[in-house]
């Protein structure tokens, strides 16, 4: 599990990036990039993660799923995931 206060700062970095998603693109399309600079740098979709909903994990997280590999891994021997099972040969 993820620390609590990284999962909260991601959190936070969600709101900041709705709250001025749309100035942004304002000002992009003005090309006035100064005062683009003097937004938040949270505010920016770029800095961003992509965690598992249930651990809160950033790396080996897979979209299709919205889980990290673990989780997946866990769910599908349990059989919890539709037409996914474990391979074995």
């Amino acid at each position: 599990m993820a620390r609590k206060c990284l999962i909260a700062r991601q959190e936070k970095r969600e709101r900041l990036v709705n709250k001025y998603a749309k100035l942004r693109k304002e000002l992009k399309e003005k090309g006035d990039y100064e005062a683009l600079q003097k937004l938040p740098k949270n505010s920016s979709p770029v800095r961003l993660n992509n965690r598992c909903m249930f651990t809160g994990r950033v790396r080996s997280y897979y979209r299709k799923f919205g889980i990290s590999r673990l989780v997946l891994r866990e769910m599908a021997l349990r059989g919890e995931i539709p037409g996914l099972k474990k391979s074995s040969w």
